[in-house]
């Protein structure tokens, strides 16, 4: 998490939304990331998205679990409520605090090792109980803060720096929900402002259960063994007065491509990936055209990007659950506690 504060300098001409906020009002603390990582251009992309929107900051609730993709809520919306949890387990704590309040804005950030393998369970039942929040993914392949190993979402046959060959088939997190019944399925680059903007927006507007897959490239490779800019080397051979670690800056990676075209992106690893945006025509109503349409490119090799599948006719949670208007956290405790006599009432049901 970030302990830094930003300067707040605004400028008197900034545009203002409905609630007379700037931008400014909606940003977190310092980025603690690596210069050049995608993560920070989705924050970017939150910030504006949320601002846009004319969200009350004490009206939303920002949810991450464990990486380097759930560090970025410290990085927006400073004044709104927060809960970092622990491993994979961030979809339990996002479901519980929305069955309690139902009156605040959810969006839940994680990254692909966070929600696809030791919290992929957490994530099905998050879809499948359909709870009203925005879900993104910040999706890199690899493990960041532990050097790099192959995550679950990583290609087939794709190379880590150390040379090592991924041979397992990765998982998908746009085709699993859509497969599961997400109502609102997209997915993005963090190097495309212009598409993955309003997808933010749609996202968060959306009643029910909204996914984004944010392809966001990692930046950070030059750990391995062999190799005399390792950590490891270095704290080796060297006796600093303070133990700190230094990651050289990279380039943002930025794209611009219009609507059914694709584009080939160099990572800042040397490796590509093909990005492909869904055309005009493409129907994301029809769901069992959708997921061979998916399936199709990814074996060619590119990743669909945009709104991939849309439903505004499922129940979410307290629909489903058929839990009152009101917030629970506002109700009475006379009112949620019915006395020893319905509770006796209830027990015997069961006996």
């Amino acid at each position: 998490m970030s302990f830094i504060a930003k300067p707040k300098v605004i400028h008197p001409q900034s545009p203002r939304n409905e609630l007379g906020l700037t931008v400014r009002d909606y940003e977190g603390g310092m980025s603690t990331l690596c210069a050049g990582c995608g993560h920070d251009s989705v924050t970017g992309a939150i910030v504006q998205a949320v601002f846009e929107l004319s969200i009350p900051p004490h009206r939303m609730a920002k949810l991450s679990g464990i990486g380097c993709s759930s560090k970025t809520p410290a990085y927006f919306v400073k004044e709104s409520h927060g809960f970092n949890t622990v491993h994979g387990r961030m979809p339990s704590v996002a479901s519980g605090a929305n069955a309690a309040n139902s009156d605040l804005w959810y969006i839940g950030v994680s990254g692909d090792g966070d929600s696809l393998s030791i919290g992929l369970g957490q994530f099905c039942h998050a879809i499948r109980r359909n709870v009203n929040m925005l879900y993104i993914i910040e999706n890199n392949g690899v493990y960041g803060l532990t050097k790099g190993q192959f995550s679950a979402s990583a290609d087939l046959g794709s190379k880590a720096k150390k040379g090592a060959e991924n041979q397992q088939p990765p998982i998908d997190p746009c085709r699993m929900a859509i497969s599961m019944g997400a109502g609102f399925v997209a997915r993005s680059f963090s190097g495309d402002k212009e598409q993955l903007l309003p997808l933010i927006k749609a996202g968060l507007s959306h009643k029910g259960f909204a996914v984004i897959d944010v392809i966001s490239p990692c930046v950070t490779f030059n750990d391995h063994e062999g190799s005399t800019k390792s950590y490891e080397y270095t704290r080796q051979h060297f006796h600093p007065a303070i133990q700190a670690n230094y990651v050289p800056p990279s380039e943002e990676i930025k794209v611009q491509y219009k609507a059914g075209e694709a584009m080939p992106v160099t990572l800042h690893d040397g490796s590509q990936i093909i990005l492909r945006k869904v055309a005009g025509k493409y129907d994301p109503t029809d769901r069992a055209s959708i997921y061979s349409y998916l399936e199709q490119h990814q074996q060619a090799g590119e990743v669909i990007t945009g709104l991939l599948y849309y439903d505004d006719s499922l129940k979410e949670m307290h629909d489903l659950s058929n839990i009152v208007d009101e917030p629970l956290s506002t109700v009475d405790h006379s009112d949620l506690c019915p006395g020893n006599d319905a509770l006796q009432v209830l027990q015997n049901v069961w006996r």
